[in-house]
């Protein structure tokens, strides 16, 4: 394909492209597909790429750069660990690698300049399109957590599929990336049950599992394994410190903390930047 230092020369552009076009051109002919225009593809690339110029630089000095001098270098995953090409519940996938180490590989830096992995997960599970979700619910609770939850995608609007807290994938994605610490989102959903429910770990074919697995076959046959928590019934709406959240959430959160082997750093207690419990240990 066209690579971003192709757009810095138009005779670079040209040739690299012309080529791509006369191979490509050969198998739609074959299948009687009417073939790539090439002038046009070109005029529309260098167009682009007038806007694109001062932007394109190499990426693994200028990051190398920043860290030598001492700077923060944030990378952040657009989809969930268990969406991994590779290492996710596939067919029920995204079409990349979305887990930690793949910061380093897509930008060209070592995985030595990462430094902190923080993890991200809801207080309870969503889900978009299909695959197996073993905490899922249906009913009143599905009910309660989309519209408590605002469970409907950001972009398309699409309703998410909503469940339990699973400690057993959260297991499996530390195992996949390395956390540091844990960021449980959306605390303040749960205020009004009575009880949550946690999944511990699986039931399936006769035996028990505490990992969660990547088998999408396999993970549609088993069965979640319980244990029942007390809620709070009290608003954590914009909490800003840990000892000031209910005594139960509190528990709640340490309960994560010692089923995953991960500690907690963040907490969030509503939608806005401010409603955040920033949590430091040691």
């Amino acid at each position: 394909s066209v690579r971003m230092q192709e757009l810095l020369s138009l005779d670079r552009l040209s040739k690299s492209l012309k080529e791509l076009v006369d191979f490509y051109n050969q198998y739609f002919s074959f299948l009687k597909v009417s073939p790539i225009d090439y002038k046009q593809n070109l005029d529309s690339l260098w167009a682009a790429s007038q806007q694109l110029k001062p932007m394109i630089c190499d990426v693994s000095t200028a990051l190398y750069k920043e860290d030598q001098d001492g700077k923060t270098i944030l990378f952040e995953g657009a989809q969930g660990a268990l969406l991994d090409v590779d290492h996710g519940t596939y067919p029920f996938v995204t079409s990349s690698n979305c887990v930690s180490a793949q910061a380093a590989i897509g930008s060209g830096v070592s995985p030595f300049l990462l430094h902190h992995v923080l993890g991200v997960a809801k207080s309870y599970c969503t889900r978009v399109g299909s695959g197996p979700f073993p905490t899922e619910l249906d009913g009143k609770f599905a009910d309660y957590f989309l519209e408590k939850g605002r469970e409907f995608g950001s972009t398309t609007g699409r309703v998410r599929r909503c469940g339990w807290f699973d400690i057993p994938m959260l297991r499996r994605s530390n195992q996949l990336n390395g956390f540091s610490s844990l960021c449980i989102t959306k605390m303040d959903v749960l205020d009004d049950l009575d009880e949550i429910k946690v999944c511990v770990g699986y039931s399936y074919q006769g035996s028990t599992y505490d990992v969660g697995f990547t088998d999408s076959l396999s993970l549609s046959k088993c069965e979640p394994i319980y244990e029942t928590l007390p809620g709070w019934k009290s608003s954590t709406i914009g909490v800003s410190e840990f000892s000031d959240l209910p005594d139960n959430a509190q528990k709640y959160v340490n309960y994560i903390e010692d089923r995953v082997g991960v500690p907690v750093s963040i907490i969030s207690t509503g939608p806005d930047r401010e409603e955040i419990i920033s949590i430091q240990k040691g």
